[in-house]
């Protein structure tokens, strides 16, 4: 691993992004979105991913230039077609459209497809909940998980995010339905690291603490059958409200070839109009059990790894340092 500032990490994308013709605006949301994942230790969804990005825009699969195309079903229901646009560029502009809606009607949903990977749902979960909104956020993708009681990937890691106003800093959860994401393993792969055993099975069905071996096999379930049924369940919403692929029909998030097919679901929801941080404060002061120095709400240990890496820096894979020191100076690379 190296330990790189953020402002270095943030001037290297951009200039891999410019290269690979991405518009200011639109650069901007994109590398926010894989800052932020890098800043709060999910690196799997981090700049991990942007040589996937650079490739897919390359291969024609992905167009920056593109916001999406919207129509509303309904005076609270906006269908949009990405057009092939970068998910995060895509998903902000529905956002934004749906908040007004909300607004007025008291709740808006957005269901999404012809997108791209639409990245760490919490980002937009916080934001949203920043501007006084409460929001569910759902995505699906390939088969990645294995149903319970399976051998073989059938399901997406399917995550959901909330957010919530709270009169204080916004509640925040994001949470995959998978007990790893994939991202993840091959974060554990780039660094040569072996996963721990219960995370993934091999293309045979057996469990494996191998990172490269998992790659070809299945992520588990989190919480066994309980994260099997809500996997399900969110894919099935996904797949219904938004018309995208199901299972191992789904392409696009992994490969740098295939258009993607995946859905994504935002939810808006006006208020909530209370204050909820006496709750939350009695949570925070609970005594912790054996083992833990406080009880934290969901969200905090992200922000306060946030901050620790905006002062001391972000460590990076070296394999992924050099390729983006080599996308940022050389096009073709």
């Amino acid at each position: 691993m190296v330990i790189v500032q953020a402002n270095v990490l943030r001037r290297v994308a951009e200039e891999v992004l410019r290269r690979a013709g991405v518009g200011g605006e639109h650069r901007r949301q994109q590398i926010d979105l894989l800052m932020e994942a890098d800043l709060r230790g999910v690196s799997s969804h981090g700049l991990l991913r942007l040589e996937r990005i650079v490739h897919r825009i390359r291969n024609g699969v992905s167009d920056p230039g593109a916001t999406g195309r919207h129509v509303w079903r309904s005076p609270s229901f906006l269908a949009v077609d990405g057009e092939r646009g970068l998910g995060p560029v895509v998903a902000n502009q529905a956002l934004e459209v749906l908040k007004p809606r909300a607004r007025e009607n008291g709740v808006a949903l957005a269901a999404i497809t012809n997108s791209n990977h639409v990245g760490m749902l919490g980002w937009y979960a916080e934001r949203v909940a920043e501007a006084g909104f409460t929001i569910i956020a759902l995505s699906t993708s390939e088969a990645l998980v294995h149903p319970w009681g399976g051998r073989m990937a059938m399901l997406g890691t399917n995550p959901i995010a909330i957010g919530i106003p709270t009169g204080g800093a916004p509640f925040m959860m994001d949470t995959a339905t998978s007990v790893v994401s994939m991202g993840e393993i091959h974060d554990h792969a780039n660094r040569g690291q072996p996963i721990p055993l219960g995370w993934a099975i091999d293309s045979a069905g057996n469990p494996t603490t191998d990172a490269n071996a998992a790659k070809q096999g299945a992520i588990g379930p989190f919480g066994q059958a309980k994260g099997y049924a809500l996997g399900l369940a969110f894919e099935l919403i996904v797949g219904s409200l938004s018309g995208a692929a199901l299972g191992r029909d789904v392409r696009g998030t992994l490969d740098d070839t295939n258009v993607c097919n995946k859905g994504d679901v935002f939810i808006v929801i006006d208020g909530p109009r209370r204050d909820l941080q006496d709750y939350l404060e009695a949570i925070r002061h609970l005594p912790p059990a054996e083992g833990f120095d406080e009880v934290l709400i969901p969200g905090e240990r992200g922000r306060a790894c946030r901050d620790r890496r905006l002062s001391e820096g972000i460590p990076i894979a070296d394999e992924v340092w050099s390729r983006l020191q080599a996308l940022a100076c050389c096009e073709t690379a």
